[in-house]
């Protein structure tokens, strides 16, 4: 019997050290998973816009991933034929922002989701667009200002989820009949597309005009300031 008890004391300590050296290798290997996690990018987490007020520019994308984008004046691809925004960012104000997510979820609930060719315009690039066409029908006076440089106005269409334009019957910016509202001389794929995006945006606040298919203006921002709020580009 004396013999037994030293023998099982062998057994006890070899199994812990057993136990230890299985818990060294599984922490390794947990930590070997994390360093391999670490080193995958990761979703940026959205903001909400808890504290910020109605009036504060913000950077839609950072609110919202639901929207697509092909922000035209940060290119020559435009009536313009000259890039004017150093970068291209889809800014608006906190209103305006609440607003087309609110409208965009409407559209999601439909197959479709809201595509921005232009959103908030500083007025030195109002300026800038006035020095190329100096023509009141297309561009707005920079010293009066457009509801585009208050933050309340966006240029937008509908795409479907996997990123295709529903037809509209005109590209961005065509200055015609075919792109005003009233044209009723279209196929009724068209009127349908324009009735679903018009009647969708009015029921949460924003109104169009007439001869722009695309235009869409916040009705509370109408008696916001003229800005020239810049954002930083980080090219």
């Amino acid at each position: 019997m004396k013999y037994v008890i030293p023998f099982l004391g062998l057994i006890v300590l070899f199994a812990c050290r057993e136990g230890n050296k299985e818990n060294e290798v599984v922490e390794a290997e947990r930590e070997a998973i994390v360093k391999v996690l670490d080193t995958i990018p990761q979703e940026p987490k959205l903001k909400t816009f808890e504290g910020l007020a109605d009036t504060t520019f913000v950077r839609l994308a950072d609110f919202s991933d639901d929207f697509a984008y092909d922000l035209r004046y940060a290119t020559e691809n435009n009536f313009l034929k000259a890039k004017v925004y150093d970068c291209a960012e889809c800014y608006t104000r906190v209103k305006t922002a609440k607003a087309l997510i609110a409208a965009n979820k409407d559209f999601l609930k439909k197959g479709v989701k809201i595509k921005f060719f232009d959103c908030y315009r500083p007025n030195s690039v109002q300026y800038k667009m006035w020095e190329i066409v100096p023509n009141p029908q297309y561009v707005a006076n920079p010293d009066k200002g457009s509801i585009h440089n208050k933050g309340g106005a966006v240029d937008i269409t509908l795409v479907d989820m996997d990123g295709n334009e529903l037809d509209m019957g005109t590209d961005f910016d065509y200055f015609g009949k075919r792109a005003y509202h009233d044209n009723t001389d279209l196929p009724k794929e068209i009127l349908d597309n324009r009735k679903l995006l018009k009647e969708t945006m009015e029921s949460h606040g924003f109104w169009s005009i007439r001869t722009e298919w695309w235009h869409y203006n916040l009705s509370a921002a109408s008696n916001d300031k003229v800005a020239n709020f810049k954002w930083e580009c980080n090219d």
